[in-house]
C-alpha cells in the first residue's frame, strides 16, 4: 500500500528513538498502535458496508431477475393456454359439424359397386351376386385326371 521495506521502518525507529529518548519512545508506539488500530478498524467497517450493500444490490437485480422470469413464463404459459382454448374450440366446432352432418338424412344413393352394370344381367345384381370370373372353379371346369381315375381291384377293400 504504502511500499515500505524494512529498512525505511529501522531508520524510522531510529530517528524515533533519538528524538523521543528511551523513556517516551514506548508510550509514543503504544499511542501509534492504537491509532493504526483504530484507522485499520474504520477501514475494515466501511469495507464491509460497502460488501452488504453490494450484496444487497445483487440479491435485489437476482430477485427482480426472477420476478422477470416469472412473468415471462407466466405469459407464454397464459399464451399456450390461449392456444390449446382455442384449437379446442375449434377441434369441438367441427366435431359439433361432423355430429349433425351424420346426424342429417343423406340423399338416396346408390353405392358406386351396386349401380347396374350393362355387362351384368339384371338378375344377378337383384340377387347382389358377382357372374363368375376366369378364377372362378365352377362345376363345368375339367377335374384332376389322377383324382377321378378308377381303383386298380387289387386296391379295393
Amino acid at each position: 500500500m504504502f511500499d515500505i521495506g524494512f529498512s525505511e521502518l529501522l531508520v524510522i525507529a531510529v530517528v524515533a528513538l533519538v528524538v523521543l529518548g528511551p523513556e517516551r519512545l514506548p508510550k509514543a508506539a503504544r499511542f501509534a498502535g492504537l491509532w493504526v488500530r483504530r484507522a485499520r478498524n474504520q477501514w475494515d467497517s466501511v469495507k464491509q458496508e460497502l460488501e452488504r450493500e453490494l450484496q444487497a444490490e445483487e440479491i435485489k437485480r437476482h430477485m427482480q431477475d426472477v420476478r422477470q422470469g416469472m412473468q415471462d413464463t407466466e405469459n407464454q404459459l397464459r399464451a399456450s393456454g390461449e392456444a390449446v382454448r382455442r384449437e379446442v374450440s375449434e377441434a369441438q366446432q367441427q366435431g359439433d359439424d361432423l355430429a349433425r352432418e351424420v346426424r342429417a338424412p343423406a340423399p338416396a344413393q346408390t353405392p358406386p359397386h351396386l349401380a347396374e352394370d350393362p355387362a351384368v344381367p339384371a338378375a344377378a345384381q337383384d340377387s347382389g351376386s358377382m357372374p363368375p370370373t376366369s378364377t372362378d372353379v365352377s362345376a363345368d371346369a375339367p377335374t384332376h385326371p389322377v383324382a377321378d381315375a378308377p381303383v386298380p381291384p387289387e386296391r379295393q377293400p
